[in-house]
């Protein structure tokens, strides 16, 4: 996705299927033309995704398994929701020539920011927003969506910027007519 604000990504973890923390997080994709998003494990249940996802949303989802879920339940709607990909454990993808690695744990982020082979690795799972650069990686935990012990968060990246900023989800108040 290409705009004058540059090509744009999302990224989520430990969404622990609150709902109404999700679709503001989806409300704010769909109003920035965020065509790509990546879950960090711990949605829980991928029906309720599916319920709430904003209609004029264009955008997929890459998705890897955190502790608590409902694997069954994820992989069979998964054969439906045909945006929604699922990695396993780890993720990677490359977009607009930079690697990008994602699991839910952080050991398994450190070992993959230790290769040196990616410029982002995000993880989940402390929901805790937090950043550390290893070498050439950048190493990043985008928050959680559910809100719990720390405020609800996630995190978007600026990939032709290089530019990663912080979205706190009581912040974001978005207008409805």
């Amino acid at each position: 996705m290409k705009t004058s604000n540059g090509v744009k990504i999302a990224i989520f973890s430990d969404s622990h299927d609150n709902l109404p923390n999700l679709k503001k997080a989806l409300n704010f994709c769909e109003k920035n033309k965020i065509t790509t998003i990546i879950h960090c494990g711990d949605l829980c249940q991928l029906t309720g995704l599916i319920e709430i996802w904003p209609k004029k949303l264009d955008a997929s989802i890459h998705f890897v398994y955190g502790n608590a879920d409902y694997i069954d339940d994820i992989n069979q709607h998964a054969k439906t929701f045909k945006i929604f990909k699922i990695y396993g454990q780890t993720g990677i993808i490359t977009l607009e020539n930079k690697k990008i690695a994602f699991t839910h744990y952080l050991t398994k982020a450190k070992k993959l920011g230790e290769t040196q082979k990616y410029d982002y690795v995000f993880y989940g799972h402390d929901h805790r927003p937090w950043e550390q650069i290893m070498g050439k990686t950048r190493l990043v935990n985008p928050g959680n969506l559910a809100g719990t012990f720390y405020k609800a968060t996630f995190a978007i990246l600026d990939l032709e910027k290089n530019k990663l900023e912080l979205i706190i989800l009581e912040e974001y108040k978005p207008r409805t007519f």
